[in-house]
C-alpha cells in the first residue's frame, strides 16, 4: 500500500525543508525555481542557491505545503529533484490494520513523498527529498507507532547520503560529457564537410545530398544533446516567464531550422538568393549552418560540463567534515559488544572507544582514560585530556587509551552535525549583493529577447546579401552570447568557498549576509573574560584587617556560595583548597556588575567592588592602599565589609590566552580598531589592555549597559564587531553589525552572533573580516566580469564593428571570429559564453588557496598574565 503523504500538522510553527535541485544554469533559473515554490500555497519562504543546487523552503506546519507539492512545482518549472529512498524490515505486522498504522507516521515525516508497506513481505519502502530524513527520523516513527525495525537494507549514513549525492552529480556530468563531445564531434565533421566541393573527387556530390547526410547528423545533437535546454525553455513557458534555456534553445533552433528548411526547399531559397557560396558567415557551399546549431550545443554543454567540474571542488569542505564521522560503533549491550551503524544509534548506548578510533557520537565518559584529538572542533593541536564525566564530540580521534561512554547526542544533535548543517544552510544562502543580480536577471532574458528581434529587423534591411541569413546568424549570436551564466554563479560560487574555507579554520558564519556584512568591519569590541582570557579565575592575593584573612576568606565563601559568577566560584574553590568552612547565609542580594550581599552568622557581609562598599556607606580608607596595588597589579579586586566596617580584599586574577596579542596585532595589521569592553574598574582593565596590546578601553560597563556602548559606537559612524561569550555579551552581539561568539561560551553567545569561533582563538576575529573581505573582493571581480562582459559582447554580437570593415575584410586571423563583415560567429559567441562562467568559477576557487592573518605562532608568555576577572 502506498502512503500519499498528507498536509503537515497542526503543530504550529514551521518546517524548513532543504530541496536538491538538477538542472539549474544561470540566475534566471534560481529565480525560475523560487518564484515556482513560492507560487505552492503553504510555502512562506523559498531561498535558492545555485552553486549549492539546493532550495531552502519553509512552510507553515499547519496548512504548509507537503513534499509532493514542492517537487512537482519543481518538475513542473522544467527542473527535477534529488530523491533517495530506505527499505526498512519491520517486526510485528500481521493484519492489514497494522499497515496504515506503520505508513501514516512515516508519510508524516518532512520531506517524504511516499511511504509504501508490504504486510507480506514486512518490509517498508520509503521515498524522500535527499537529505531530508535520516534513519533515526525512520526508526523513531516506526518504533513510536509500536513496531519493531528489525534493519535497514545496505549501510547508510550521512557519508553515504553525501557520497550518493556526488555520485548523482558525477551521473549528469558524465552525460554532459558523452553529449558535449558528440555535439562537438558533429559540428567538426560538418565544418569540414562543407567544404567538400573543394576536393575534386567529391565536386560531383549534389548540395542537398550533403545536407540530407548533415540534418542526420544534426538532428540527434539538436534533440538528443540539446534535449535539456528545451525542457527548461518549455518549463520556464509554462510560467510564462524565460531564463538561459529559453535563448540557448530560440538560438539553435533558428539555426537549426533555417538550415532544415533550406535542405527540403533549396530551389526557392536559391531563387529568393537566400543564401550565397561565398557572402554569409563562414562561406557555406550547402546553405545551410548545422555546423552552428550543433557547435553551439557542443560548446555550451561543455561550459556546463567544466562549471559542474568546478563547482564540485566547492563543497569539498562539507565532504570533509562528514567523512569524519565512522559509520559504525561498538555498542555493549547486555554483557554483548556489537556493531552498529552510527545513524542507528541511541542516547544511552554505552560505546566502547579504542585507541586510535574516531568518537562516533557525542557522550560522557563512564570508565577509562585517554587523549583525544579535538582540532577539528576546536582548531587546537594540542589533544584533551578525558576521564571519567569527560565531554566527548562526534568526529574526534581518541589517542592511545580506550574510553566506555554513554551515547548523549545522536544524530543531528551531535556538534559536529550541527556544524555541517550550519555550514551547509550558510553555503546556500543568499548576499544581499545579489538582489542586484537578481533585479538584472529578472529584466534580463526579456530585454535580450526583444534586443535579438531588433537585431533581426534591422540587419534585415542593412546587412550585405545574402541579408536574410546575415541577419538570421547575427540574432542566434546576440541569443547565444547573452546567457546570463556568468552573473547568476558570480556571488554563489564564491559564497560557497569562503564559507568552507572559514569551516575549515573554526569559523562558522551563519549566513551569506553576515559574511557580506563583516567585509565593512572597521571597530572590533572586545568582551574580556573567555574572550581574552581563560576564563578560569583564581584567587590570588588575600589582604584582611581587623580580622584574620581565613576568617575574612571564610565570610566572604558564604556569600558567594549563593552565586553563580566565576568570580565567586574561584572564591568557593580557594576556600575549599584550605578545608575552610563556609557557614550559611541568608538573604542573599546580587548586585550585577557590582557584588552581593548576605546576613552570615548575625553579621551583614558585603563582597563586591570598592565602589559598592563605598555607595553602601562604608569607609573604604583601612583597604584602599590593597586595592590599587592589587589593580595595578593586573588582578580583579574583591572588596570584604562586615557590618559596615571595611575588612579586606580578595585579588581574583584569569589568565590571558596565548593568542590574545598576536589577535589584535592581526587586526591592526588590516586596519581594524580594537577596543576592550569589560565591567571592571579602569586601572584593572587597561592593565589587561595593555598586555594584548588595545590602547581604547570602555570599563566600568555593567552588564545590561554593554548592548547601550555598541550602539553609542556604532551611531558614532563605526561599524563595529562585538566579540563575546558570556549570557551578558548576548544584547550587545545581537545589536552588532557582526556579534562574534567565542565558540568555548554559551549556547545564548552562540545563538546571538551571526560569527562563531569554535576554538575559543580570538584569532579567528581577524581571520572571520580577512575572509570576508576577500571573499567581496572575489564577488565584486565576478560580478564586473559578468556585466562587463554581456555589456561588451552583445554589442558585438549585434554587429556594431561592421561599420569598421565596410571597406576591407577583417584580417585573415579575425575572420574565424568576426566573417567578412565583422559580424560575430555564433559559435565563437558559444565558446565566449562558456569560457565566461567557468572563469568566474575558477576564480571564486582561489578564495581556497588564501591565506589568513589571526593564526600566528603565539608569544612566550610574559608575567603569568595576571589578569582581572569581570562579567
Amino acid at each position: 500500500m502506498t502512503h500519499k503523504v498528507p498536509e503537515p500538522p497542526n503543530a504550529g510553527g514551521e518546517v524548513e525543508l532543504p530541496i536538491p535541485i538538477i538542472g539549474m544554469t544561470c540566475a534566471s533559473c534560481v529565480l525560475h525555481v523560487g518564484n515556482a515554490l513560492r507560487s505552492v500555497a503553504g510555502v512562506e519562504s523559498a531561498e535558492v542557491s545555485l552553486a549549492a543546487e539546493t532550495a531552502s523552503v519553509k512552510v507553515g506546519e499547519t496548512n504548509g505545503a507537503s513534499a509532493t507539492s514542492l517537487v512537482s512545482a519543481v518538475r513542473d518549472a522544467g527542473y527535477n529533484v534529488s530523491t533517495t529512498s530506505e527499505r526498512i524490515h519491520v517486526g510485528g505486522m500481521t493484519s492489514a490494520s497494522h499497515v496504515e498504522e506503520i505508513g501514516g507516521p512515516l508519510s508524516n515525516l518532512p520531506g517524504v513523498l511516499r511511504a509504501d508497506v508490504d504486510l507480506t513481505a514486512n518490509v517498508a519502502e520509503v521515498e524522500f527529498l535527499a537529505g531530508a530524513v535520516t534513519r533515526r527520523d525512520l526508526r523513531d516513527a516506526v518504533t513510536g507507532a509500536g513496531y519493531e525495525v528489525i534493519s535497514f537494507e545496505g549501510d547508510r549514513n550521512a557519508e553515504t547520503e553525501f557520497e550518493e549525492a556526488r555520485a548523482r552529480k558525477q551521473a549528469d556530468m558524465d552525460d554532459l560529457k558523452r553529449k558535449f563531445i558528440f555535439s562537438l564531434v558533429v559540428a567538426a565533421f560538418v565544418i569540414a564537410a562543407m567544404q567538400y566541393q573543394t576536393v575534386d573527387a567529391l565536386k560531383n556530390i549534389s548540395p542537398t545530398a550533403m545536407n540530407i547526410l548533415f540534418t542526420a547528423l544534426a538532428a540527434p545533437v539538436q534533440f538528443w544533446a540539446g534535449a535539456r535546454f528545451y525542457r527548461g525553455a518549455w518549463g520556464a513557458l509554462k510560467h510564462r516567464t524565460s531564463n538561459m534555456n529559453t535563448l540557448v534553445a530560440i538560438g539553435t533552433s533558428t539555426a537549426f531550422f533555417y538550415s532544415l528548411a533550406a535542405t527540403l526547399f533549396r530551389p526557392f531559397f536559391e531563387d529568393s538568393l537566400v543564401f550565397s557560396p561565398d557572402s554569409a558567415i563562414g562561406g557555406h557551399i550547402t546553405g545551410t549552418y548545422y555546423d552552428v546549431s550543433a557547435a553551439i550545443i557542443g560548446l555550451i554543454l561543455f561550459g556546463r560540463w567544466l562549471e559542474a567540474r568546478a563547482r564540485g571542488r566547492t563543497s569539498e569542505a562539507i565532504r570533509r567534515l562528514i567523512g569524519l564521522t565512522p559509520s559504525t560503533a561498538r555498542v555493549e549491550k547486555d554483557g554483548q559488544v556489537t556493531e552498529v551503524p552510527v545513524d542507528e544509534l541511541a542516547h544511552g548506548d554505552v560505546i566502547l572507544l579504542r585507541p586510535g578510533e574516531r568518537v562516533p557520537v557525542d557522550g560522557v565518559v563512564v570508565e577509562g582514560v585517554s587523549t583525544i584529538d579535538e582540532s577539528m572542533l576546536t582548531g587546537e593541536s594540542i589533544p584533551v585530556e578525558k576521564q571519567t564525566d569527560a565531554e566527548v564530540f562526534a568526529g574526534t580521534v581518541n589517542g592511545n587509551g580506550s574510553l566506555r561512554f554513554t551515547a548523549t547526542k545522536v544524530g543531528r544533535e551531535t556538534a559536529l552535525a550541527q556544524i555541517v548543517r550550519m555550514v551547509e544552510q550558510a553555503q546556500a544562502s543568499r548576499a544581499p549583493v545579489e538582489r542586484l543580480v537578481d533585479r538584472v536577471t529578472a529584466i534580463f532574458v526579456p530585454v535580450v529577447l526583444a534586443v535579438s528581434l531588433a537585431v533581426f529587423v534591422i540587419w534585415l534591411f542593412l546587412a550585405p546579401e545574402p541579408a536574410f541569413v546575415n541577419a538570421l546568424l547575427l540574432t542566434v549570436a546576440v541569443l547565444v552570447i547573452a546567457c546570463p551564466c556568468a552573473l547568476g554563479l558570480a556571488t554563489p560560487t564564491a559564497v560557497m568557498v569562503g564559507m568552507g574555507k572559514g569551516a575549515a579554520r573554526g569559523i562558522l558564519i551563519r549566513n551569506a549576509e553576515a559574511l557580506e556584512t563583516a567585509h565593512r568591519v572597521d571597530t572590533v569590541v572586545f568582551d574580556k573574560t573567555g574572550t581574552l582570557t581563560e576564563g578560569r579565575p583564581r584567587v590570588s592575593t588575600v589582604r584582611a584587617t581587623g580580622v584574620t584573612e581565613t576568617e575574612m576568606l571564610a565570610l566572604a565563601a558564604a556569600v558567594e556560595r549563593e552565586s553563580e559568577h566565576p568570580v565567586a566560584e574561584a572564591v568557593r574553590l580557594h576556600a575549599l583548597s584550605l578545608d575552610l568552612q563556609a557557614p550559611p547565609a541568608t538573604g542573599f542580594l546580587a548586585t550585577p556588575g557590582r557584588g552581593a550581599t548576605a546576613t552570615v552568622e548575625g553579621s551583614e557581609v558585603i563582597v563586591g567592588s570598592v565602589a559598592m562598599l563605598a555607595e553602601s556607606s562604608v569607609d573604604t580608607a583601612p583597604i584602599d592602599r590593597w586595592a590599587s596595588e592589587l589593580a595595578e597589579n593586573g588582578e580583579t579586586v574583591l572588596a570584604v565589609a562586615v557590618d559596615g566596617v571595611a575588612r579586606g580584599v580578595i585579588g581574583v586574577t584569569d589568565t590571558v590566552k596565548p593568542s590574545a596579542r598576536s589577535a589584535v596585532e592581526a587586526l591592526h595589521s588590516i586596519g581594524v580598531r580594537t577596543v576592550m569592553l569589560t565591567g571592571d574598574n579602569r586601572r584593572t582593565a587597561e592593565a589587561v589592555a595593555r598586555h594584548v596590546g588595545i590602547s581604547e578601553v570602555i570599563a566600568e560597563v555593567l552588564p545590561s549597559d554593554k548592548a547601550a556602548e555598541v550602539e553609542r559606537l556604532m551611531k558614532n559612524g563605526n561599524r563595529v564587531a562585538m566579540v563575546g561569550d558570556g549570557i551578558n555579551d548576548a544584547p550587545a552581539l545581537a545589536l552588532a553589525d557582526v556579534g562574534i561568539a567565542i565558540g568555548s561560551g554559551a549556547d545564548v553567545a552562540i545563538e546571538a552572533a551571526d560569527v562563531t569561533l569554535t576554538a575559543g582563538d580570538p584569532g579567528g576575529v581577524a581571520d572571520a573580516i580577512a575572509l570576508s573581505r576577500s571573499t567581496m573582493r572575489i564577488i565584486r571581480q565576478n560580478l564586473f566580469w559578468a556585466f562587463i562582459y554581456n555589456v561588451a559582447l552583445i554589442p558585438v554580437a549585434a554587429g556594431v564593428l561592421s561599420p569598421l570593415f565596410v571597406d576591407a575584410p577583417p584580417p585573415g586571423w579575425l575572420q574565424p571570429l568576426l566573417g567578412q563583415h565583422g559580424f560575430l560567429n555564433p559559435i565563437a559567441a558559444a565558446g565566449a559564453m562558456a569560457i565566461s562562467s567557468v572563469s568566474v568559477v575558477m576564480n571564486s576557487l582561489r578564495l581556497g588557496r588564501m591565506s589568513l592573518p589571526g593564526r600566528k605562532e603565539p608569544p612566550a608568555p610574559t608575567l603569568s598574565a595576571r589578569v582581572p576577572q569581570t562579567a
